[in-house]
């Protein structure tokens, strides 16, 4: 394949993947909202609505760096097909159920367990399969498609959730989910996976407990990844403050209806799109870890502010505008986080690593928010809400400045050639 035929391969994949992307998050986030509302409306516990974010994180947690190992084996292209066709056949499961004996609580939980099974590998493998479906130049531009995906279909998920939740029955949030998997299973068949691939460099017949030490042990060469992996782990256990939080504070506490639940999520979509767009035209981050950092402590203040309208009284408008405003926020400088870091990871780790590598960042941005979950589960059943939000927040930022402290930020500004020196030295 000549190098004029890559690239226009290349803008195809660009365009095809953020289609397929922004249509699969659509009915997802249409099909979680429902199921979330239903949750909270039917139990009216934080707790409860936890719970079913517990049974979406453990699987990925256990099983990214399996997903990362199979993903380094076996064509990443079958992974990712098969995975999205079992998660569509785990929604009509439930569809078939819910149409014979009703929806139930336990019904979800068991569905989002199975769903969360197949998501992992999909998710892992297309995500380790990114710098092999466009040239370098353009990985900021993909990774920015994928977040711009993400930000358009979250813009119109809760909203379109918001309006269908109680006008049309439950089994239409799940048959909207399974035709956007299907379309999207279908746009991504038609990817060539391997249109810039390199050759491997380690064993692939090694045993699997060999293949995720080996990933451990090339990790462990890596000081950038190793702080990322570190800062994953803290940041997602206190962001369960506003995934548990948010959602109960307004339809529990302030009492919204849940249409204006979903335009406030909406609007954190909104954000995600602003800063999309922003890093899409623009070059890449010069120092994508400090860039990374300075977006982390604007989220971790960003916190706090969803406590002041619990401390001062104000209108219902007010509240609406309000935390329509800090979504937004919440959503850019979360896009602000990632991308600098998805473009570092598909750059800086070498292809034969890359997909144990990034099953193991799964792993670690999980890691504990299992633990997040249930603990502010339970608090928020118990503790006002503003004293949750204001205590994670000033804990989250000394945590991150002791991740992403000077010393790291200063070897990661230094050449290479002086960074594989003092590895070698070490290594000795």
């Amino acid at each position: 394949m000549t190098d004029a035929m890559q690239l226009k391969k290349a803008t195809y994949h660009l365009y095809t993947f953020l289609i397929s992307k922004m249509v699969g998050t659509l009915g997802s986030n249409v099909y979680a909202f429902g199921m979330s509302m239903y949750i909270l409306s039917m139990t009216g516990s934080a707790f409860s609505f936890a719970a079913n974010m517990i049974f979406s994180i453990v699987p990925r947690t256990i099983l990214s760096p399996i997903a990362g190992v199979i993903g380094d084996r076996i064509p990443r292209k079958v992974l990712v097909i098969a995975g999205q066709l079992g998660e569509a056949l785990s929604i009509s499961g439930l569809l078939v159920y819910t149409d014979l004996f009703g929806l139930s609580v336990p019904a979800i939980y068991c569905t989002t367990l199975i769903y969360t099974v197949f998501a992992t590998f999909s998710g892992i493998a297309f995500t380790a399969s990114v710098s092999n479906l466009v040239d370098t130049e353009r990985i900021q531009k993909a990774m920015s498609f994928n977040q711009l995906s993400y930000s358009i279909a979250g813009i119109g998920g809760p909203i379109v959730g918001g309006m269908l939740f109680g006008f049309v029955s439950m089994s239409m949030f799940l048959v909207v989910n399974i035709i956007a998997l299907l379309i999207t299973t279908a746009l991504e068949a038609t990817m060539n996976f391997n249109l810039f691939k390199k050759e491997a460099t380690v064993q692939q017949k090694e045993r699997m407990i060999d293949s995720m030490k080996e990933g451990w042990r090339y990790v462990k060469t890596k000081p950038i990844v190793k702080s990322i992996l570190l800062t994953a782990l803290w940041v997602n256990l206190f962001f369960s403050c506003i995934s548990v939080g948010g959602n109960f504070i307004l339809l529990e506490t302030l009492k919204m209806a849940p249409q204006h639940i979903g335009f406030i999520e909406g609007a954190g979509a909104v954000g995600m799109l602003v800063a999309s767009i922003y890093f899409a035209t623009r070059s890449n981050v010069k120092n994508p870890l400090l860039f990374a950092k300075r977006s982390i402590l604007t989220l971790s203040v960003l916190i706090s502010v969803f406590a002041i309208p619990l401390f001062i009284s104000m209108t219902y408008m007010t509240n609406l505008v309000y935390y329509t405003l800090a979504m937004t926020l919440f959503g850019a400088f979360g896009v602000m986080t990632n991308t600098p870091i998805s473009v570092l990871f598909q750059t800086a780790v070498d292809e034969a690593y890359r997909g144990r590598v990034i099953g193991l960042l799964e792993m670690m941005a999980m890691g504990l928010m299992p633990i997040g979950m249930v603990v502010y589960g339970l608090l928020f059943d118990f503790v006002p809400a503003e004293y949750l939000f204001i205590g994670s927040s000033l804990l989250l930022i000394p945590v991150i400045n002791m991740c992403i402290n000077r010393k790291v930020l200063d070897q990661v500004a230094k050449p290479d050639s002086l960074q594989q020196e003092e590895l070698n030295e070490k290594m000795a």
